[in-house]
C-alpha cells in the first residue's frame, strides 16, 4: 500500500473533538497544551467544553481543528507510524496549514498562530450578511463554474470547492450565490443548499485576508516538508518552501481543488489515505473520486491505533 495523509477543513469542528486522544496519548495532550500557549488562552477548555457556537467562529474552529489533526498524529506516531510512512500530505483549506505542520514545515506554535490570523482574516474581509456559500450536489465542477459564472450578473460568484464529483461549493456575494442555487437546480442540480457559513470562503471577496496572510506568512518560518504536499490551488505535489508560502497566499482567494487533488495522487500511485483528526468528511470524498482507494480515519484513539495496524501492514 501506498499512503497519503490528509487533514480536514472546517465544518468537521465538535465539542470534545481529541478527548480520547489526550487521555490515551501524553503526546496527544502536548499539542492542546503547545497550541494554548502559542495563544496565550485556553483553546483546549473551548475544544472540550464548548460551547459549539464559539468554537465554530472561524477564528477558533481552524486552530482547533489543527490541534486536533496534530493530536491524532501524535497518536500514530506513538503507534509506530509517522508522517514519513505517507508518499503525500493533503489537507482541505485550512487542513493545508494541518499537513504541513505534520510535516514538519511549521511547528505546531506557529501554525497555531498563522491560523488565529487566517480565521480573524477570514472573517474580517466581509461584512456579516454580504456573502454567502451553498452546495451544489448532482453537478460537476464545470457545469457550477457556469452556473456561477451566469450568477455573478456584476457580483462575485465562484465555484469555490471542488469536493467530488458531485458536489461543488460556490462562494461569493449572498444575492448571486442564492441566483446560482436556483440556476443549478434547474439545470439539474440534485440539491442546492444554503451553508451555515459565515463568511464566503475561497472567492474573490476574501482578497483582503489574502494580503494580510501576505504579511503574516512573510514573517513565518517555513520549513521544506518531510513529504510532498499536494496542494489545494495545483492539485499536484510540491516541497519548495517559498513555492508553498505563495500558494497558501493564493489559497484564500482561489478554489479548493480536492476532487483533482485525489486523482492525482491515485495517479501517482496511492492507494490509501487516512484522514488524520475530527470527522471523516474528507473519507467519504475521497471514497466517491476514486471508490479503489483505501479511506481510513483517524480521528479517535481506537480509530488511530487501527490506522496504524493497517499502514505498518498488520491489519
Amino acid at each position: 500500500m501506498s499512503w497519503a495523509f490528509i487533514f480536514p477543513g472546517q465544518g468537521a469542528q465538535a465539542v470534545g473533538m481529541g478527548l480520547d486522544l489526550a487521555a490515551r496519548y501524553p503526546s496527544a495532550k502536548a499539542v492542546f497544551e503547545e497550541v494554548d500557549d502559542a495563544l496565550g488562552e485556553k483553546l483546549s477548555s473551548l475544544i472540550a467544553e464548548g460551547p459549539i457556537e464559539t468554537l465554530t467562529l472561524t477564528a477558533n474552529a481552524q486552530p482547533a481543528l489543527m490541534a486536533t489533526s496534530l493530536a491524532a498524529l501524535r497518536a500514530l506516531e506513538a503507534e509506530g507510524v509517522s508522517v514519513r510512512n505517507a508518499a503525500f500530505v493533503a489537507g482541505h483549506s485550512l487542513g493545508e496549514y494541518s499537513a504541513l505542520t505534520a510535516a514538519g514545515a511549521f511547528t505546531v506554535g506557529e501554525a497555531a498562530k498563522l491560523l488565529r490570523v487566517r480565521g480573524e482574516a477570514m472573517q474580517a474581509a466581509t461584512p456579516e450578511g454580504v456573502g454567502a456559500m451553498a452546495a451544489i450536489l448532482g453537478l460537476d465542477f464545470a457545469a457550477v463554474a457556469e452556473v456561477a459564472a451566469e450568477a455573478a450578473q456584476g457580483e462575485v460568484c465562484q465555484a469555490a470547492n471542488d469536493n467530488d464529483p458531485a458536489q461543488v461549493v460556490i462562494s461569493g456575494h449572498r444575492a448571486a450565490v442564492e441566483r446560482a442555487a436556483e440556476i443549478a437546480k434547474a439545470r439539474g442540480a440534485k440539491r442546492a443548499l444554503m451553508l451555515p457559513v459565515s463568511a464566503p470562503f475561497h472567492c474573490a471577496l476574501m482578497a483582503p485576508a489574502a494580503e494580510r496572510m501576505r504579511e503574516a506568512l512573510a514573517g513565518a518560518t517555513l520549513r521544506a516538508p518531510a513529504v510532498p504536499l499536494v496542494a489545494n490551488v495545483r492539485a499536484e505535489a510540491v516541497s519548495d518552501p517559498e513555492t508553498i508560502r505563495a500558494l497558501l497566499i493564493e489559497q484564500v482567494t482561489g478554489a479548493v481543488r480536492w476532487r483533482e487533488s485525489v486523482m492525482w495522487m491515485a495517479g501517482a500511485g496511492v492507494t490509501g489515505t487516512v484522514e488524520i483528526g475530527a470527522g471523516k468528511a474528507l473519507s467519504g470524498m475521497v471514497r466517491r473520486i476514486e471508490k479503489s482507494m483505501a479511506a481510513l480515519a483517524a480521528g479517535t484513539a481506537d480509530e488511530a491505533s487501527a490506522a496504524a495496524a493497517a499502514v505498518k501492514g498488520e491489519a
